[in-house]
């Protein structure tokens, strides 16, 4: 997307305000969390901003992006049928963590995105248990890899089998967050919370705001709603 057609599209939004005693208007700081979420480093969107005659700081345009991410909506309530759930060692000021995703194949929806300390059948359970109580996935096949899935499953009630081909939607997903992200690519300077605040901003971004090609498109969320 080019910068002018991010700044139109921004700029035609819905000026709902979720900031309260912030001086700078609405449009501008819905413009530099986009250019944040589509790839842009703090400093490169400050940057940017400073070119369009908008003088802030490095700290209050990180303020904007994780204010606006608490404010994001859950994805919409899904029931997919097939589900490709894995996971990711990204490191967050210089630990090593993991991060998990779960992508419904056909709607290509980001159905969740969590970050925890260590892999393994437990944090897999955990992460699944989450996906219970937003969607219903009674019915859901869930393709996974080895990664104690299987046993995760089994303690959730849940349907699963081994999959290498069908699941590479959430490995072009984990790659979209490599190209997309080179805080991801190399490592995240912050806390394990900010880390999760900024996904959250970045499931809403992915699901509700940029077009999937395989979709025709349409986002994630257009697709579930049809």
């Amino acid at each position: 997307m080019q910068l002018a057609d991010l700044l139109r599209e921004t700029l035609d939004e819905d000026s709902q305000d979720v900031w309260e005693n912030e001086r700078t208007p609405t449009p501008v700081r819905r413009f530099g969390v986009r250019l944040h979420t589509a790839g842009l480093s703090i400093r490169e969107t400050v940057a940017v901003l400073d070119l369009l005659g908008v003088d802030r700081s490095h700290g209050a345009v990180w303020n904007w992006v994780h204010t606006l991410s608490e404010a994001q909506s859950d994805p919409p309530t899904a029931e997919p049928s097939r589900v490709a759930v894995d996971e990711k060692q990204i490191e967050i000021d210089g630990e090593k963590k993991w991060l998990y995703a779960a992508v419904d194949t056909e709607s290509k929806l980001l159905l969740e995105v969590d970050v925890f300390s260590r892999r393994g059948t437990d944090p897999a359970a955990a992460f699944l248990h989450r996906l219970t109580q937003k969607h219903d996935v009674d019915d859901t096949v869930f393709l996974v890899d080895a990664g104690g899935y299987l046993t995760a499953l089994s303690r959730h009630d849940l349907s699963g089998r081994l999959d290498y081909r069908i699941r590479n939607h959430i490995e072009k997903w984990f790659q979209t967050v490599t190209m997309r992200i080179d805080r991801f690519h190399s490592y995240w300077r912050g806390s394990q919370s900010s880390a999760k605040q900024w996904l959250r901003r970045f499931r809403h971004h992915y699901n509700h705001e940029r077009p999937n090609q395989a979709l025709n498109g349409r986002t994630p969320a257009e697709e579930i709603q049809n």
